[in-house]
C-alpha cells in the first residue's frame, strides 16, 4: 500500500476512463508492468502511467527525447513513445507485439494519427492500451493532438510479433 503524493491522473480498468487520486489517498498496488501500475482505489482497478509513478511515491519512468531543433514532430521520437506502452497482461510492448500498423504525423495540425490492433477485438483492455497510448505519445515534443484508431484488419497474429517478442514470451519456433 502507497499513499499518493500528489494528485495523480489514472484510467479505470477495463473502459479507460480518466480520473485523479487525491493526494494523500491511501491505494494498493496490485500489478506493476512494463513501467506502468495496476492499482486499487476506492474499490476500483485503475492504471496509473509510469511517468507519473513519483505521485504514488515510486521511481517514476523517464521518457525523454532529444531536445527540438525546429517546430516539427520527430517520427522516430513517436516510435520511442510507442515502444514504452506495453500490454497490461504481456510484459512486452505494442510496437514488438506488431499491435501498431501505422503512425502519420500531420505536420501542420500537429496531430499525429495511429492504427493500431489488438491481439483480440474482444480484448476488454482495449481502451485502457488506446489511453496508454494517447498519453506517451503526447508526450513527444510538438505534439498537440493524438488519434488512435483501433483496426482488426488484418487480423492480428504472432507472426507480426518481432522474434524478440516471440523469444520473450516462448512462442518462437
Amino acid at each position: 500500500m502507497v499513499v499518493a503524493r500528489a494528485d495523480c491522473p489514472a484510467r479505470r480498468v477495463p473502459d479507460g476512463t480518466a480520473l485523479t487520486i487525491p493526494k494523500d489517498t491511501f491505494v494498493t498496488i496490485t500489478q506493476a508492468l512494463g513501467g506502468n501500475y495496476t492499482v486499487t482505489y476506492n474499490g476500483q482497478m485503475v492504471r496509473v502511467d509510469g511517468t507519473d509513478a513519483e505521485k504514488l511515491g515510486l521511481e517514476p519512468e523517464l521518457l525523454s527525447f532529444p531536445p527540438p531543433v525546429d517546430d516539427q514532430i520527430r517520427e522516430e521520437d513517436v516510435w520511442t513513445a510507442l515502444g514504452t506502452v506495453y500490454d497490461p497482461e504481456i510484459p512486452v510492448d505494442l510496437v514488438n507485439l506488431g499491435l501498431i500498423y501505422s503512425v502519420r504525423i500531420d505536420q501542420q495540425a500537429k496531430r499525429v494519427n495511429i492504427e493500431m490492433t489488438l491481439t483480440a477485438p474482444g480484448c476488454g483492455m482495449g481502451p485502457v492500451l488506446v489511453g496508454d497510448v494517447e498519453y506517451r505519445v503526447r508526450l513527444v515534443p510538438n505534439v498537440a493532438e493524438v488519434k488512435v484508431d483501433l483496426v482488426f484488419d488484418p487480423p492480428w497474429s504472432r507472426d507480426m510479433m518481432s522474434e524478440e517478442a516471440q523469444l520473450e514470451t516462448g512462442l518462437f519456433f
